[in-house]
């Protein structure tokens, strides 16, 4: 029984245990005053559903944070009753190898039927950690079950004709918003404080560098834990950010203007879901095309002008992974995000603006131009900066498309690396997370992240200046 309990999988029987309770309160609370509410012998306060969502509240919530702490206590809770039945020269073994072990264990355990593996020891320490989850999973449902009894017959209790249900039921509803708009900000304030302290770390480990010495530095070479200037790998960040803003800016500029003024509202219906369908093409998508198909042409573009004889020899890299090929498919990639964001700003150009020029005699270009355009700019410049964002934060095409050679140099044919791909290429493999180099990555995530943050609100400013201004 124990081992049959062990092995089922604790989110179905946790959905089970909270869901049937929850919904035979919800039908008893709504039915608890509905001889009342026929016979007219009482004004109820609220509707019958809220008596129901109320009686399901008050069975429901008590389970949940029963289970939860269940969730959050059990598994260090268990591990520790089993290390303290293992043998004595099991228990002298380090913190790491010991918890290494518990996990082959965990991983053995959690098989359905698990098979033995000649090892006596092993065998008898996984059938007794699935006892010991059991009996844990036993007693927390034995729990969470009289918990949500109780709940259930204090909420029947309180269930009178009078009881203000309504205003309980909203109230649970305002403090489950709370909860899920803490749990976001608590999110993003743990990425943070994540990042700075690895980033404390990895100045203080040995062989690291100074902080000017990270951020001036001009050679990286991290795999073998010497060097960490990261200015190469931001010149590379930015060169690639560069050359696909200079693709994505015109293109998704001019094909919001179409859309927006020129394009009937028919066509404007087909082509703009068509055009953000490129944000929705996978991102490893661009890197094999930009890998396979872009990267050798540009090679052999790049061969065909180093082969003219004005040109010096070598003036061309050439080489078969390049920057250019990597902003160009991230380029078309950030399109949409121009393209969209831009057409909804000059939508929202008042149209008293544009019937003004046009009954002073301009033209529709003209008043494109000189009144449209310029009344949208901030808003335009902040999609401009979101995208921005975008290619400096993207991974996969910089990874398969444009190289990973740490260097500061102006050929777009030449093969450059960035932050992203240098952060991907230092957490992968066996990797030590005391050392130098690994903790360069969130040096490196860190620094990112504090750019990006930057673009972001400096973009988020613009754009509440242009509300301000047009609202």
């Amino acid at each position: 029984m124990l081992q049959t309990l062990g092995h089922l999988p604790m989110g179905w029987l946790s959905f089970t245990l909270l869901a049937a309770p929850a919904f035979l309160a919800f039908y008893m609370g709504r039915n608890a005053l509905s001889t009342a509410l026929v016979s007219g012998t009482a004004a109820l306060h609220s509707r019958l559903n809220y008596y129901g969502y109320y009686a399901a509240m008050c069975t429901l919530v008590p389970g949940l944070l029963v289970l939860l702490a269940y969730h959050l206590l059990a598994p260090a809770s268990i591990r520790a009753q089993l290390s303290s039945e293992l043998p004595d020269y099991m228990q002298a073994l380090s913190s790491a190898e010991l918890n290494r072990y518990l996990d082959k264990l965990s991983e053995h355990a959690g098989l359905r039927h698990p098979p033995d593996t000649g090892n006596q020891l092993f065998d008898m320490a996984s059938r007794r950690l699935v006892e010991i989850e059991a009996i844990a999973r036993l007693i927390a449902f034995l729990m969470a079950g009289t918990a949500m009894a109780l709940g259930y017959g204090l909420a029947m209790r309180r269930i009178q004709p009078g009881f203000r249900a309504r205003s309980h039921v909203e109230f649970g509803g305002r403090i489950l918003l709370f909860i899920c708009a803490g749990i976001a900000v608590l999110t993003t304030f743990g990425i943070i404080f994540s990042l700075i302290f690895e980033t404390l770390l990895f100045f203080s480990a040995p062989g690291a560098p100074t902080l000017a010495g990270f951020l001036f530095g001009l050679d990286w070479n991290a795999q073998t834990g010497e060097t960490f200037g990261a200015l190469p790998l931001f010149f590379g960040t930015v060169m690639i950010a560069v050359l696909a803003m200079a693709v994505a800016a015109p293109i998704g500029l001019m094909s919001a203007i179409y859309l927006s003024e020129y394009a009937s509202p028919r066509l404007r219906a087909w082509v703009k879901p068509v055009l953000e369908l490129l944000a929705g093409i996978p991102t490893v998508v661009y890197g094999f095309f930009a890998a396979l198909i872009l990267a050798p042409v540009i090679r052999s573009g790049a061969e065909w002008v180093n082969a003219l004889p004005f040109v010096p020899d070598g003036f061309l890299a050439a080489q078969p992974q390049s920057a250019l090929a990597a902003g160009l498919i991230m380029g078309i990639m950030i399109i949409p995000f121009v393209s969209s964001l831009s057409d909804d700003i000059i939508q929202a150009v008042p149209q008293t603006l544009r019937d003004g020029a046009l009954a002073v005699g301009s033209t529709r270009s003209e008043t494109i131009k000189q009144v449209v355009l310029p009344a949208a700019l901030p808003g335009i410049i902040a999609s401009f900066l979101l995208a921005v964002s975008r290619a400096i934060g993207e991974t996969m095409i910089v990874v398969m498309a444009a190289g990973q050679r740490a260097q500061i140099t102006l050929d777009p044919t030449s093969d450059l690396t960035t932050v992203t791909a240098q952060i991907v290429a230092l957490l992968t493999g066996d990797t030590e997370f005391d050392s130098a180099k690994t903790l360069s990555a969130f040096a490196l995530g860190f620094l990112l992240f504090a750019v990006t943050l930057i673009f972001n609100l400096i973009a988020l400013r613009i754009v509440r200046r242009y509300q301000e201004k047009y609202d």
